[in-house]
């Protein structure tokens, strides 16, 4: 499954690199939201819950799922500004239609347009699915959509002045850093090796820029281009703006020093695709305490040496194991450190 964007015809002027200070806070509101999903950001999360006034904390629960499990199209922006006052000028200047049809997408936890596709009871149905306090929400937007903008605008300058001013003059240089360097790399090495540094999970085919995501959409760049907005607080999530009628916009986390490189869904299948079959479960198992050659574990599994070398070899290209040569002898090593990524749970197993 994956979104494209095509991008025949699109010149390479019309590449966009710039981080934008609301898509950046709307990403820390995620990860305040869901720090299951950000394991290196827990000691940011834990400081920011602490010093949160109670009544803003009150607020932001009231509003998480406008960012909780997606994002409306609005908070990440196709033409970042270089502060967040500005941005949110932008965002005022949507008509309420536009607004609500995005808020209400966000609402519903899908990529359905309820606003012009469902009558008004059916939205707040959905609504009332996911909670009494989005179904309040979801009523009031649609009552009276200039009211409930004014207040969550209010709501992203409290938390400006909270906890986003300081860390995002933390990150700032490094996120215009990084889009500086992505910039550089389409104009010297050209997109496709861009793309790639962007995520392993992107990538060009045939004029169309392909996300491995969760949905199977697709969307043009024609006529606007493309936006590549870098993140520090978005890590591991790879964002998409992909509706009709936007510009379509990839957020992206940035490196970070002492973060494993990110790996695509394929390469996360062909490895649990490789340790599927129960002989190279046994052979990996083998070769997790200390390398060995192919004739010894041949002989240690009553296997030929072919059909080692076989399974070895799709090991291998699974990015599982790790080859070293003694003298004239070749040896075979799990890498635990690549199992790892897979579960703690497999390395105890295999190790055990």
């Amino acid at each position: 499954m994956a979104i494209s964007i095509d991008i025949t015809s699109v010149a390479q002027e019309r590449f966009l690199f710039a981080p934008s200070p609301l898509a950046e806070l709307t990403s820390m509101l995620h990860a305040l939201s869901e720090p299951g999903h950000h394991p290196a950001l827990h000691g940011w999360i834990a400081a920011a819950s602490v010093s949160l006034k109670p009544e803003l904390t009150e607020r932001m629960i009231e509003a998480d799922f406008l960012w909780r499990s997606s994002r409306a199209d609005f908070f990440v922006p196709s033409r970042p500004q270089a502060t967040l006052a500005e941005e949110l000028d932008e965002v005022d200047r949507l008509d309420d239609e536009t607004y609500v049809f995005s808020a209400l997408i966000t609402t519903s936890c899908g990529s359905t347009p309820l606003y012009r596709r469902f009558s008004r009871e059916k939205a707040l149905e959905l609504a009332l699915a996911r909670g009494p306090r989005q179904a309040e929400f979801a009523e009031r937007l649609l009552a009276d959509p200039p009211r409930v903008r004014t207040w969550v605008r209010r709501l992203l300058e409290d938390c400006e002045q909270a906890f986003f001013a300081e860390s995002w003059a933390r990150v700032q240089n490094q996120l215009v850093a990084d889009s500086r360097h992505k910039a550089d790399l389409l104009a010297h090495h050209g997109l496709s090796a861009m793309l790639t540094a962007v995520s392993p999970s992107v990538s060009l085919q045939d004029n169309r820029i392909v996300v491995d995501k969760l949905q199977d959409n697709a969307t043009t760049a024609h006529g606007s281009g493309v936006t590549f907005i870098p993140t520090a607080f978005g890590h591991p999530h790879l964002l998409v703006v992909h509706a009709p009628g936007w510009r379509p916009v990839i957020q992206y986390p940035v490196a970070e020093p002492g973060l494993p490189h990110p790996i695509s869904l394929h390469v996360v299948q062909r490895r649990i695709d490789a340790l599927a079959h129960p002989v190279r479960r046994r052979l990996a198992r083998t070769i997790a305490r200390g390398s060995h050659t192919t004739g010894e574990l041949a002989d240690a599994w009553q296997l030929t040496a072919p059909e080692v070398s076989r399974h070895l070899a799709v090991l291998k290209q699974a990015g599982l194991v790790t080859v070293s040569r003694r003298g004239r002898y070749v040896l075979y090593q799990l890498d635990l450190m690549a199992c790892a990524r897979l579960g703690a749970d497999f390395v105890e197993a295999i190790l055990r």
